[in-house]
């Protein structure tokens, strides 16, 4: 109701109107392209969930370390190597990175990516990392929010 929609009574929404509804308010005119750093099973995972949901979010770009993976294609995504993110994220205009590395590769990678013109980062790494003010950040660790559930199925 907050975004001017309404559903039918006892239909619900139509989703697909609903989600088109939220992607113009929350997408830009000319869409941002985000990548996934590190393709194991992870960025895969994320990589595939994306895919052809949103039009004006995309990930245009995915990297990895490892040089057998490099130039394969993920989802149709093509696997760049960790050492050319600065040209490939200035060349590919994008403005949102994942990072799913390791954790202890995690900083260092995240001052790469903001050094490289990244303006949102999402770290599912479990390492916290440091970003400047112009950066939103947004950290999930799936390991602290297991505990947590983990923690309330324990007391109740």
């Amino acid at each position: 109701m907050l975004i001017g929609y309404t559903g039918t009574l006892r239909k619900g929404y139509n989703v697909k109107e609903l989600i088109d509804l939220i992607g113009e308010i929350i997408d830009s005119d000319k869409g941002i392209n985000v990548c996934v750093v590190g393709i194991g099973n992870l960025g895969r995972a994320i990589t595939n969930y994306f895919s052809g949901k949103r039009t004006k979010l995309s990930i245009v770009a995915v990297f990895d370390v490892d040089k057998s993976k490099v130039g394969k294609k993920y989802h149709g995504i093509e696997c760049f190597d960790t050492e050319d993110l600065v040209k490939v994220i200035k060349q590919k205009k994008i403005k949102i990175g994942i990072m799913t590395v390791p954790g202890e590769d995690a900083p260092k990678i995240a001052e790469v990516l903001v050094k490289a013109g990244i303006k949102g980062l999402l770290n599912y790494t479990p390492k916290p990392v440091n970003v400047p003010k112009n950066v939103y950040l947004e950290e999930y660790d799936m390991i602290t929010s297991l505990e947590k559930v983990a923690f309330f199925v324990k007391t109740h």
